[in-house]
């Protein structure tokens, strides 16, 4: 049985995990500050996660979200991607890929969570579209849910999107993505 404590703990040292390693390089980055930000223990870090390296390599790794994400039959997937994505931001009060966009521009190791990204995500998400252009309209349907997660984040304090039903959103924002995972 999991320890809800130890599990809440580990959900917090990796919002603060991702949230410093997408903002600044890998070597200004200490236990002791992700475990100031996420309000428990260096040690606790090292017993839930063993090493910096280790606690990187976790915060890089888009593989876990991405199978939530991307769990639906094609011609439904665009939808469940919007409501998968709201789901996740409310209940665990983190977005599960806007850490990308943070390492953006960055010539250091954040450059394996863009690597990533790409090829957990992107491509992951092109080998299951029919078509040649597969690979561009992935990006595509990927850039508009990094588009929403931004959106909600901006807006997050009061704002329209972050208040609205999930399933207003999806009405809303599903159909251009599903368009795209059709294909031609």
């Amino acid at each position: 049985m999991t320890d809800p404590a130890a599990t809440g703990s580990r959900q917090a040292v990796l919002r603060a995990a991702r949230r410093a390693f997408a903002l600044q390089p890998y070597a200004q980055v200490t236990l002791r500050g992700i475990a100031a930000e996420a309000e428990v223990s260096a040690s606790l870090i090292v017993k839930l996660f063993g090493s910096k390296e280790e606690l990187f390599a976790q915060t890089a790794d888009f593989s876990a979200d991405l199978d939530e994400l991307l769990d639906a039959p094609l011609n439904r997937l665009g939808r469940h991607m919007v409501l998968t994505l709201v789901r996740v931001r409310r209940e665990r009060r983190t977005d599960p890929l806007l850490r990308v966009v943070f390492s953006l521009g960055m010539a250091d190791e954040r450059t394996v969570i863009r690597d990533r990204f790409r090829a957990q995500a992107t491509r992951r998400l092109a080998g299951r579209l029919p078509g040649a252009d597969a690979e561009l309209r992935a990006e595509l349907v990927l850039g508009q849910l990094l588009g929403l997660g931004a959106t909600l984040s901006i807006h997050r304090d009061g704002g329209a999107g972050e208040q609205a039903d999930p399933e207003r959103l999806a009405d809303l924002c599903a159909p251009g993505m599903q368009r795209l995972i059709d294909g031609p």
